[in-house]
Order: C-alpha cells, then sequence, then structure tokens
C-alpha cells in the first residue's frame, strides 16, 4: 500500500508541478464557458424580437386582413396594381420585404365561399417575398401564419385550450432535467476521455518512450502495485480534469439556452445525493477509462502510435456517450447497468433527469470497480512481459 502511494504522489508531483498540464486543465473549461456562453447571447439575439417593422404592401387591401395584421403589429401600405413590379424590384433590392395582391373583392367572395358548394376555385392570395432576406423571409412566414389562423377562425366549429395560458405541466425543474440529461452525459464521457487520454498517454508511453518507466520497473516496487498506483492517480488527476470542464459546462448552460431571458432552465434543482451518486458514477467509469488507455499506452512504443492507438477508444466512447440521448429514459432493468460504458452512461442520464434508481447506480459502479479490476490485472500482466515494456 505504501509504494502505491508512494507512485500516486509522484503522478500528482508531476500533474501539479506541470504549469502547461494544469493549464491545459483549465483553458478547455475557460473556452467551454465562454463559447457556450457566446452561443447563448447569439441565439438570443437572433430569435429574439426586434423592433423591426416589415415592410409589407398590398395591392386591394382588405378589411379583414387589415384587422388581422394591425392585431399582430404589421402595418399594411396599400398600393395600386400599377406598382407591383416596381415593388418586387424594391424586394429584391432589399428596400421592401412582401407584397401581397388580394382578389378586388376578397372580403365578398370569403364571404359566400362554400366549400361543399363550391363549384371554382377559393379566393386567392398571391404573396411574393425574397427567401435569402431574413426580414422579408420572417414577413412572409408571419403573415402565411396570420392568413392561415384566420382561415381557420372562418369555419370555427371547435377551440383547443380557449382561456388556458400554459396547458404545458412540465415545470421548470422538468424542462432543466430534459435538457441536461440529454446533453450532459454524453458531454461527460467526452471531457472526462479526453482528459486521461493526455495524462495516461504521458504518464505511461511518455515515460516508456523517455526510459523513466523502465527505472521504475527495475526497482523492488511490485508490478502490480505500479498498476494500481497508476491507475489510481489517473482517474483522480483525470476527475479534476473532467469536474473541471464540466462545471464550466453547468454554469454556461442557462447562457446557452438563454435562461437569462426566460429562466427556463435551473442548475440548481439536484440535491446534495444526486451529485454524491454523480461523483461516485463518475470516479469509477474513469477508473475503467483509465484501465483502457494505460493497456494501449503500455502496448504502444511512442506517444504518436499511443495517440494514434487511443482513437477508436475515443470514437467508442462517443458512440456510447451519445446513446443517453436517445430512448425514453434511463432504463429501469438492472442488467443494462453492467455493461461497460453503457450502464454508466445510463446512470448519469438517470441521476440527471432526476429519475433513477440507487440500486442500479451501485450495480454500475461495481461493474465498473469489476472492469478496473479486470484492466489493472491486464497492465499488470503487461508491466512484466519484457517483450511488450522493452520493444527493441
Amino acid at each position: 500500500m505504501k509504494n502505491i502511494i508512494t507512485i500516486m504522489s509522484k503522478e500528482f508531483t508531476r500533474f501539479f508541478t506541470d504549469k502547461r498540464m494544469v493549464l491545459m486543465t483549465i483553458l478547455p473549461a475557460i473556452m467551454i464557458y465562454a463559447v457556450y456562453s457566446l452561443m447563448g447571447t447569439l441565439m438570443l439575439n437572433a430569435f429574439s424580437p426586434d423592433e423591426y417593422a416589415s415592410r409589407v404592401f398590398a395591392v386591394n387591401k382588405p378589411a379583414s386582413i387589415l384587422q388581422v395584421a394591425q392585431a399582430a403589429g404589421i402595418d399594411i401600405q396599400n398600393i395600386d396594381a400599377s406598382e407591383v413590379e416596381a415593388t418586387k424590384e424594391k424586394i429584391v433590392n432589399k428596400e421592401a420585404d412582401l407584397i401581397m395582391i388580394f382578389p378586388a373583392d376578397f372580403d365578398s367572395q370569403v364571404e359566400v365561399f362554400d366549400l361543399q358548394t363550391a363549384t371554382g376555385p377559393a379566393p386567392n392570395i398571391e404573396m411574393f417575398f425574397f427567401s435569402t432576406e431574413p426580414n422579408s423571409a420572417s414577413a412572409y412566414h408571419q403573415m402565411t401564419a396570420l392568413l392561415d389562423a384566420y382561415e381557420a377562425s372562418l369555419i370555427n366549429k371547435f377551440d383547443v385550450n380557449r382561456g388556458i395560458e400554459n396547458a404545458d405541466l412540465a415545470t421548470v425543474e422538468d424542462v432543466t432535467a430534459n435538457i441536461i440529461s440529454m446533453m450532459m452525459p454524453m458531454l461527460l464521457f467526452i471531457f472526462l476521455f479526453s482528459g486521461c487520454m493526455g495524462l495516461a498517454l504521458e504518464s505511461i508511453t511518455g515515460e516508456k518512450e523517455r526510459g523513466t518507466l523502465a527505472t521504475l520497473l527495475v526497482s523492488p516496487l511490485k508490478r502490480s502495485e505500479l498498476a494500481v498506483g497508476k491507475i489510481l492517480s489517473l482517474a483522480a488527476l483525470s476527475f479534476v480534469s473532467g469536474s473541471v470542464t464540466a462545471i464550466a459546462t453547468v454554469l454556461a448552460l442557462p447562457n446557452l439556452m438563454g435562461a437569462a431571458e426566460d429562466e427556463m432552465v435551473d442548475v440548481g434543482i439536484y440535491s446534495v445525493t444526486d451529485y454524491t451518486l454523480l461523483a461516485i458514477i463518475i470516479l469509477t467509469v474513469l477508473l475503467v477509462m483509465v484501465a483502457m488507455v494505460s493497456i494501449v499506452s503500455a502496448y504502444s512504443k511512442t506517444l504518436k502510435e499511443a495517440g494514434q492507438a487511443t482513437m477508436p477508444l475515443m470514437v467508442i466512447v462517443m458512440l456510447v456517450g451519445v446513446s443517453g440521448m436517445f430512448g425514453s429514459g434511463a432504463p429501469t432493468e438492472p442488467i443494462f447497468y453492467i455493461i461497460p460504458l453503457y450502464g454508466s452512461v445510463q446512470a448519469m442520464s438517470g441521476i440527471f433527469s432526476l429519475d433513477y434508481s440507487t440500486l442500479n447506480i451501485l450495480i454500475a459502479c461495481a461493474g465498473n470497480i469489476v472492469y478496473a479490476c479486470l484492466g489493472g490485472f491486464v497492465l499488470t500482466k503487461m508491466f512484466n512481459s519484457e517483450k511488450i515494456m522493452f520493444p527493441r
């Protein structure tokens, strides 16, 4: 046990005394927070209503449509039929947004038109806009929606939710849990694996390439103690790296989702128990990830070779992480939580969605410990192999 602690102390000292490694741990978190916050601000500005007044023109502007448009805050200017082509040119030149051409007696035709007995086509409205101009496209879609609603009101036979201001029974907590449970398991898996990949490659392949690992291997230190010390220390350091990035992501989520304006995301919905279970599942799955990367690192001769060899593992981790975004929530059957990596993703998804079984979480953690022990056993065998550790 003393030797294991010595190995872990050596790894911690190497990490925290290397300014570059510490900076590379903090920098991604800062960048993620800045990028997510910027994305949220840009999306909020793009989809929030502004003071722009659509420039809409109409031929034979009917009183009924004028009333509907005014209720929506749209001012329609009436023009003559002789001005249609000139107005189209204005739309192309971005000096106007939309032109509508109504039949001369539109309201009368609508009033007498009966779908059951009609012998001819219904009154037709021609609309012209410029699809690549955002203001023009917005005016077109807005007027189309208003006209569709007006048409539906003419044959109103029933209403839906009349007088009900909020038919959505989901609370802010429900919305937050749904959003975070879809995003965070995937992001956490990527952050955690990226962190342990960088640390494990440097700790094992880097030392192997520089010859410092050989010094440890020829010392009285047991190879099993070296393997366990490496895995535990790298898992702890990866936890620090992944946690910093994950915290930055959680803090940036309200900005990303525009919660500063509509308060649709509340990241304070999780209890101490939730965070404790999450920390346990993260620590145990990190043991598995570190064991996987350590085995690849021990087999590789150079850092370049190790980096290439871990790419398939990264793809697998990403695919497993994405699985948390699909389905109807975390499964309830314990058997799913025994599956390596996948069980941890589902456990995280359940915690974030506030719909989980503590037993299933513990099963996933126990499975991770078993798989990490198997990885440590394999790594010990590799450390005992002169052919692998001292390749020619």
